[in-house]
């Protein structure tokens, strides 16, 4: 397995995380959330290898644009992974996934170097 990088092209953080990687010569193939939706098992193989709260970004319009209730709602994983699924910019980027199958979370230099 290579490296893969989960997220939105689009993104300010998702560019740095592509300019990175492509700096230290790192393959990875790319999923953009976009164009291809998340399933359901991927989503909990990063809740299970995360937390849920890790999973979800917080900090987005997306987010911040729900009532209390939904946001209530993605405290449960039975509830918040269609959510995830349908709005897809709710979750945290970039997701990596390294060949030991571990994962990290967010753009953090340090961290993905002593991953890769």
């Amino acid at each position: 397995m290579s490296l893969k990088v989960y997220g939105i092209k689009n993104c300010n953080t998702m560019k740095k995380t592509f300019d990175f990687l492509e700096s230290k010569g790192v393959e990875y193939e790319f999923i953009d959330y976009k164009k291809q939706k998340p399933s359901e098992e991927l989503l909990t193989s990063f809740i299970e290898k995360a937390g849920l709260d890790a999973v979800i970004n917080r900090k987005g319009l997306t987010y911040r644009k729900m009532d209390e209730g939904q946001k209530k709602s993605l405290e449960k994983k039975e509830f918040a992974i269609p959510i995830l699924i349908d709005n897809s910019s709710m979750i945290k980027r970039p997701i990596i996934l390294y060949p030991d199958d571990s994962i990290t979370l967010g753009f953090d230099p340090d961290l993905i170097s002593g991953k890769i």
